[in-house]
């Protein structure tokens, strides 16, 4: 038996955001979550999602949307998971979604909260805020990955960014604002490169954290602000004493 000159070579890991990002890409963002509540009798559906969990700076973000029956112009547009979009597509289709939806709200929970009570609880409340500044009560909320203390009954979909159209609408729209509001903020405290990267932590953020200090919109809870104000110079506000 003649042998192969060459063996076959491993298989090459990946790493699991990889797999997360190949496994998003896969999924089909559409109106079945949707059409499935209708067909039981439901009929204002509020899409929930939220934005900015994993920042180090500023406020958890989230945003509520009940989306009319047809939204065949929003699937035609691409409306999709907000993490799949560019900036340019996301603010399109910001304002193509507000230009179609029945109701939208935004509600944000701050910094200082978010230490107090933990991201967690955080983005449960900017999620319940939101479904509560809703114009129009929903008879139904599809929230990503998420149970909301409401009495509205609920669908928790994990991906729902991914695979529910009302849901990605909330992904789109929360995140438009708080970008926007991250581009404010880098001129309010400049240095820290917020307009780049949205508070996330980046190499260049956690430089700037140990060169200049955590501002008082940092989340002084977040394990990276601690470990850079633990070797922030002496002096520089926020710096903690060993």
């Amino acid at each position: 038996m003649t042998r192969s000159p060459h063996p076959p070579r491993p298989a090459r890991s990946i790493s699991s955001s990889t797999a997360k990002q190949r496994l998003l890409k896969s999924l089909v963002c559409s109106d079945a979550p949707e059409h499935s509540l209708r067909t039981s009798g439901f009929h204002l559906i509020a899409g929930v999602d939220e934005v900015g969990r994993g920042c180090l700076f500023g406020p958890v973000v989230a945003a509520a949307v009940i989306l009319p029956e047809d939204l065949a112009a929003l699937a035609h547009a691409g409306l999709r998971d907000s993490k799949q979009l560019t900036r340019l597509q996301r603010e399109s289709l910001d304002r193509l979604i507000r230009a179609t939806a029945l109701a939208v709200s935004i509600a944000e929970i701050d910094a200082a909260t978010i230490d107090r009570v933990n991201i967690y609880q955080a983005t449960r409340l900017a999620m319940l805020s939101a479904v509560r500044a809703l114009a129009i009560a929903p008879d139904h909320l599809l929230i990503d990955a998420m149970q909301l203390d409401h009495p509205c009954p609920q669908t928790r979909l994990i991906h729902g960014d991914a695979l529910s159209l009302s849901i990605a609408a909330a992904s789109v729209v929360a995140k438009v604002h708080r970008d926007r509001l991250m581009r404010q903020m880098d001129a309010a405290h400049p240095g820290y490169g917020l307009a780049a990267h949205k508070g996330y932590a980046t190499a260049q953020h956690l430089r700037a954290l140990i060169a200049l200090g955590p501002t008082p919109l940092h989340r002084l809870t977040f394990a990276p602000v601690r470990a850079a104000v633990r070797i922030t110079p002496p002096g520089t506000p926020f710096a903690l004493s060993s």
